[in-house]
Parts: structure tokens; sequence; C-alpha cells
């Protein structure tokens, strides 16, 4: 016999779930919107080209008109088109060090299990990727996390580039943990969540890392819920990222 606690958290991962594969098909459909975008600016630029060559245009003023009229694809302004290439000491430790309006949290990161991802976030750390940003998602039944790193604070931002899933093996998702988020296997860019209590998850997330100061932090923003009731949504207190540093050692 399932009981009736059971079956609240067995219904809310599954809301967890159904709320990642549609932001998977999402991403699909802004992926194809985007390259339709790139295909006409192609053939404006090049019929540009050839107005210039006869001297009607300034081809300067059209370039920079088509800058301004792209939109751009995150609030940080920073993209890249790949993965960085690996430049941590994956037998090493590392330490990262996320200051927030609610307080400081602070994590291990695990590179020996998961490498890629955490030479992405010592990465991203350094270019002040997260800077400004905000944790925009809390969900406070039946799974129990924070969710940041999307630096457009809409749930469906990135780095451009996406990497591979790592030490999922086995994966559990006790309180103190931090993962990736993602929209699907293999897409994981810079969202990542952080658990502040124990948690039953598929083991489809990249756990990178762990708690090791400001869980009472994250607890006191659970605390607050969400905005406008529920369980799932934008954490009654903001978390805006002041600066997120990750460090060797």
């Amino acid at each position: 016999m399932v009981s009736s606690e059971q079956r609240r958290r067995q219904l809310a991962r599954d809301k967890y779930e159904r709320q990642m594969q549609a932001r998977a098909e999402a991403a699909a459909k802004r992926k194809k919107r985007n390259a339709v975008v790139a295909a006409v600016v192609a053939v404006l630029v090049v019929a540009g080209v050839a107005t210039a060559a006869s001297g009607a245009l300034d081809s300067d003023k059209k370039e920079d008109k088509a800058a301004s009229a792209a939109p751009s694809p995150s609030a940080s302004g920073k993209q890249w088109a790949t993965e960085p290439a690996m430049s941590i000491d994956t037998a090493a430790q590392y330490t990262a060090t996320m200051d927030t309006s609610a307080g400081k949290v602070t994590f291990s990161l695990d590179a020996a299990k998961a490498p890629h991802t955490v030479n992405s976030f010592v990465f991203l750390a350094g270019q002040q990727f997260w800077d400004g940003t905000k944790c925009h998602r809390l969900t406070t039944e039946g799974i129990y996390v924070l969710q940041c790193g999307d630096p457009t604070g809409t749930g469906s931002g990135g780095p451009g580039y996406s990497f591979a899933d790592e030490n999922l093996t086995g994966a559990t998702y006790p309180a103190g943990t931090v993962a990736m988020a993602n929209s699907g296997a293999n897409t994981n860019g810079s969202q990542f969540f952080l658990v502040y209590k124990d948690t039953q998850l598929p083991p489809n997330y990249t756990p990178f890392g762990k708690i090791t100061g400001g869980l009472d932090v994250l607890q006191k923003i659970a605390d607050a819920g969400v905005q406008g009731g529920g369980g799932d949504g934008a954490p009654a207190t903001a978390v805006n990222v002041t600066a997120i540093t990750a460090v060797k050692g």
C-alpha cells in the first residue's frame, strides 16, 4: 500500500521531470528559431555586401543595425560556442563560494568524479558569468532544491555550450548535494541546484559538489517559501548572486 506521503512525493518528482522535459522541448524550439534567424541574417549580410559594392549603402552601418536587432542570448552578454578546454587539476581539491543577498554558501567541488563539470564551473566563475544573476527557482514539496546559474533568470539561459553528464552511476541527492540542472541527457550548461533537504530524484543530474557552509541559509530561504504560495517557483526571499568564486585548494 502506497502511503499518502509517498504518493505526494512521487507526484512532486513526476512534476519536476515533466517541467524539465517541457524546458528541453522549449530549448529545442528556441534553437530551431535561432537557426532560422541566423539564416535570415546571413542572407541580409550577403545582400548588404552586394549593395555596398555598388556604393549605395554603408556596410558598417548595416552591420551595426543587424547587431543591435539581434536579441542578446543572456543577461551577462557572455556566450561561448564550445565547452572550455580542460584546465583544472583533476587530482586537486577545489572550493567554491557563492555570495548572495540572502547569505553565503560554500561548497567543495569533486574534480575527480566530475572533471568536465568542475572545469566548466571554475571557468564560468573566473569569467564572473554568474555575478549579478539570481537563483530563479525553489522547490519545497517532494524535492527540496534551490536552482541557480541561469544568466537570464528565466530558467532557459546558459553559457552557449553544453557538455556531457558525469558521475551518474548510483547518484543520490541527500541534503548538501550540489548538482547540475539540465533539459535532458548531456545538456549541462550553467544551471545548477543546491539540495537543502534529502531529495529523491532519478540519477539524471550530475552531482559535482558538497555544501560545506550555508545550509542554514538555504533552509531559511526555503522556510520563506515560494512567491504566490505553492511548492515550485521563484523564491519569496530574493536570492541575488553577488559573486561566485572557485579556487584550487
